[in-house]
């Protein structure tokens, strides 16, 4: 892993969240994680997210009042700069200064200020710094309870090859053969054993829209987490189904003007807050 280690990014939780009070905090995870086909990595499996959905949700959750920890793919889209990918043809050189005068580029970066002490940047790189790194974050949340919220927009590959079968050097292209492996699915482990009272979001994102509904419900008997987003991969941005163990809401986008996961968490933070009065009438 680059920089620093995952125990480095995980002490850093524990200190962000030392002085933390009774305010809810957001765990969400972005971006595609990388599959190497070589100890010494030169190529590797990869997927096509940039991270959009991660990096737009945690925007409304810190409008909303959450604090947010951002574990994202590293160089994948981040909240606030995900709006200005030509940010070099933005600025102009006045008095040996760069500046800008456009509205939307000043505005986010205010808002990235009032909230840079309110959201902590964790990157990852490969599956196995992924994996590794949200099981030792989720433990360092653990007593927060349901203060908790854990929102998985991260694209976790589904295959990858084990460490002993890897070659060292580079893959010679005229002895391919890929060795490849399911990936372990933690995310029951996560809800069972690390993170039991916190509320947790997975993400179902699939071609065939006939069985989108029961592989969510699948994930959700499987895992005993609290709502999977649906949506189709031509369809993402538009509309949405969350669905949890008793229904199913559809999120259109009718406004084009909006984004869609402005509504995604307005809905996901009115069930949070029913899980946290739900826990203070029992205690």
């Amino acid at each position: 892993m680059h920089g620093k280690s995952i125990g480095e990014h995980v002490k850093s939780v524990e200190s962000f969240i030392k002085d933390f009070g009774n305010e809810r905090i957001a765990l969400v995870t972005s971006g595609g994680t990388q599959v190497p086909l070589e100890k010494n990595t030169v190529r590797f499996i990869d997927n096509f997210s940039m991270g959009t959905r991660g990096a737009t949700s945690a925007e409304y959750l810190l409008a909303v009042g959450y604090t947010v920890i951002f574990m994202h793919r590293e160089s994948s889209l981040l909240p606030f700069s995900r709006h200005f990918p030509s940010l070099f043809n933005m600025l102009q050189v006045e008095d040996g200064k760069a500046v800008s005068s456009d509205a939307k580029l000043i505005d986010n970066i205010q808002k990235a200020t009032q909230c840079r002490n309110r959201i902590l940047f964790v990157p990852f790189v490969t599956l196995s710094d992924y994996i590794h790194m949200l099981e030792g974050i989720c433990t360092v949340l653990k007593p927060l309870h349901e203060g908790v919220l854990v929102y998985l927009a991260a694209a976790v590959s589904d295959f990858y090859i084990k460490h002993d079968d890897l070659p060292t050097h580079k893959m010679k292209t005229e002895e391919v053969s890929l060795p490849l492996s399911v990936v372990p699915k933690n995310l029951q482990r996560l809800v069972e054993n690390i993170v039991p009272r916190a509320f947790v979001v997975s993400f179902k994102l699939e071609t065939d829209e006939s069985i989108l509904v029961e592989k969510a419900r699948k994930a959700l008997s499987r895992y005993g987490h609290q709502l999977v987003v649906a949506n189709m991969l031509h369809t993402r941005k538009e509309h949405v189904v969350l669905v949890d163990n008793e229904k199913e809401i559809h999120i259109r986008l009718s406004d084009k003007t909006k984004e869609i996961e402005e509504d995604i968490i307005g809905n996901i933070k009115e069930r949070h807050s029913d899980l946290i009065a739900n826990a203070g009438q029992a205690q």
